[in-house]
């Protein structure tokens, strides 16, 4: 072949390939990742492992190119709406944060979910150098099979009437149709992101690396913890390495959920922003072992030890055997009260027998001998133990009052995992040597009245309790089971402001966690404290036992619960002029749980099951205002009646 034939076949694909500023691409597979969103909802990458394409479009504030290709990809949005196409932006600039993100978004009718990537390893990862630019995902292999614009109508320079290259959109006819797509990229017009980037090299695994992982991972990484494999050497690490990656990736490691731009917690277990970006670069470089010794040969195995110091009293709870396999009934045991005078409890520790047995354990006192009911483990509340909240100090001033003689009583939720076993686990209890100034309260906000229905993605149920008195909010506690995905309490103040004071957009069953407010958090005399839980109730929860299946209420975690617990004190209480009310405390629990339209009053179709079954005929008799609603006064005429009333 001569030379003037090979120019005349190879020169037209040339020339095709530069009109279209289209080349190939290496192959890159996006890991998966979490991110949350602007509207505080987390979002994972292999979630959507069931569509035909996920779009990730790179955002940036104040971007043009960003701004003027909104009306072509909510077009795009809407024609592939039912096709399996999940589009999706994300924000790795420096300069933008959540609040400056929803002002944009609003500004502009940006209606997409954006995720921030606040430690910017996503984007690293994902090779995006410009806003603008677009990522085409193809969920059967994860693999990137486009980058570049959504088309060639947006320029910096000029936009056209109409795209002549539809970049994105034959990307998605292509895998929709299930066809092999080459990857391929097209140079983007976009603001450059600017990385904040760190240079391995200066990574030290001695000086920095270790110490990371000391102050993050090791209470539960050591010999003798509770997590599966020891932080014990660099040996270790390395070998884990990947690992580590994609658990701190998609945010299962360290195990801490709350949305780090609502509140403030004194007992928060987050990795910083910093040290996220730090082990990862290291990770991604290779873990480089470095020179210097390695502190984590120097951490000592862990002994079963009260992290608060030696306690006053120790409780020894009655010991369980546990099956290998199986569901096992929650446990209620009690043991005597050995003291013969009234203690005040200001700290409290639980250490679990068997740690891989024990779900959860619920610990209070009462002066009676208890019947075994889930309702009594709450007469005189201390502590909830779970993995990751196995201590509890009450706010300074404050305490639980547990009288003299009665009983310590708890609830024991054991999941078998294999092997039969014995649990023997203890509770120690600190006391004050005096009264304390106020009492540490604790209020339940519940819903027993859950109906999930089969195949729901994001179900919503809600309850709320009212504080009649001005009080202080010390922690929260949000409790779902496999199938919650996030939570959130809201304060509803009396002028109708509502506040998110919690949000856990990516909850985790295996962790159960009391948020402690740095600052208690001021609550006025007729604000309501709002609990949602959002479930998934689809095969798309990887978690969920059975799919098909409507859940309601349930002790077990194939069941569901709504449940949320707020530590509190009322304002104008002392130890020595008590003001609580027990009774009106479960009154106004009860309005919460069934005002679902939370107008403060209950309506005919709003009552639980069991009341309409018992009232609802009736229900007339105790609406002395005859306005089809009950407001307070008339809900505690008709659950006294309800108490009163002979049991079937």
């Amino acid at each position: 072949m001569s030379i003037k034939t090979i120019r005349s076949s190879v020169l037209p694909a040339l020339v095709l390939l530069l009109l279209s500023n289209t080349v190939a691409a290496e192959a890159l597979i996006a890991d998966n990742f979490v991110l949350i969103d602007h509207h505080g909802k987390a979002q994972e990458l292999y979630y959507h492992s069931d569509d035909k394409a996920v779009v990730i479009v790179a955002q940036g504030n104040g971007c043009q190119i960003v701004r003027s290709n909104l009306e072509d990809l909510r077009a795009i949005s809407n024609d592939y709406a039912d096709q399996g196409v999940e589009i999706l932006m994300l924000n790795a600039n420096m300069q933008d944060t959540r609040a400056t993100i929803v002002a944009e978004a609003k500004e502009w009718g940006n209606d997409f979910a954006i995720m921030k990537d606040r430690t910017q390893i996503i984007a690293r990862s994902l090779k995006l150098s410009r806003t603008g630019e677009v990522l085409v995902i193809d969920p059967r292999n994860w693999q990137v099979v486009y980058r570049g614009p959504l088309s060639d109508r947006v320029d910096f320079e000029r936009q056209k009437n109409k795209a002549d290259k539809r970049y994105v959109r034959d990307t998605l006819d292509a895998l929709i149709a299930g066809k092999k797509v080459t990857p391929s990229t097209v140079n983007a017009p976009g603001c450059i992101i600017n990385y904040d980037d760190i240079d391995p090299a200066t990574i030290s695994y001695s000086e920095t690396i270790a110490p990371i992982l000391k102050e993050n991972c090791v209470a539960c990484h050591v010999q003798g913890g509770i997590a599966p494999w020891a932080m014990s050497e660099y040996a270790m690490i390395k070998g884990f390495a990947p690992m580590m990656r994609e658990v701190v990736r998609t945010k299962r490691m360290p195990p801490w959920h709350a949305d780090p731009d609502i509140g403030h917690w004194r007992n928060e277990v987050g990795m910083s922003d910093e040290d996220t970006k730090t082990l990862i670069t290291w990770i991604e470089a290779g873990a480089p072992r470095g020179e210097g010794d390695d502190p984590l040969t120097q951490i000592p195995p862990l002994e079963n030890v009260w992290t608060l110091g030696e306690p006053d009293l120790i409780v020894d709870i009655p010991a369980f055997e546990i099956p290998a396999s199986g569901t096992v009934d929650y446990q209620f045991p009690n043991v005597p009260n050995p003291y013969d005078r009234d203690v005040w409890v200001v700290a409290a520790e639980v250490i679990p027998g068997d740690p891989k047995a024990v779900h959860h354990i619920l610990a209070g006192s009462s002066d009676r001998q208890p019947k075994g009911r889930l309702s009594e483990i709450f007469e005189n509340f201390i502590i909830t133990y779970a993995p990751g909240n196995e201590a509890s100090s009450m706010p300074a001033g404050t305490g639980v009052f547990v009288p003299k003689g009665g009983v310590y009583q708890f609830q024991m939720h054991y999941t078998p995992y294999g092997k039969k076993t014995v649990d023997r686990s203890r509770i120690g209890l600190h006391f004050s040597d005096k009264p304390p100034a106020n009492f540490y309260r604790e209020q339940v906000i519940v819903n027993f009245e859950l109906a999930i229905p089969a195949n729901a993605e994001q179900h919503e149920e809600k309850a709320y309790f009212m504080f009649d008195k001005d009080a202080e909010i010390h922690a929260l506690f949000p409790h779902s089971h496999y199938r919650g995905v996030s939570s959130t309490f809201e304060l509803q103040y009396p002028d109708g402001k509502v506040e998110t004071i919690l949000s856990v957009p990516n909850y985790d069953f295996n962790w159960q966690r009391t948020y402690q407010f740095t600052e208690p958090k001021r609550v006025p005399a007729g604000s309501k404290v709002i609990h949602r839980t959002i479930y998934n109730n689809s095969s798309k929860n990887r978690g969920n036992p059975a799919p098909d299946e409507i859940v309601y209420w349930g002790l077990q975690s194939e069941q569901e619960m709504l449940y949320g617990s707020v530590g509190y004190s009322w304002v104008n209480e002392s130890t020595d002029k008590p003001i609580h009310n027990p009774r009106r405390a479960g009154l106004f629990q009860m309005m919460g749980l069934m005002d679902q339209d939370l107008d403060g009053k209950v309506s005919k179709s709003e009552l639980t099951s069991n009341l309409t079954r018992a009232f609802a005929d009736d229900f007339g008799k105790f609406d002395a205002s005859k306005d089809g609603l009950l407001d307070l006064q008339e809900l505690a005429g008709m659950l006294k009646t309800a108490h009163e009333r002979p049991q079937q």
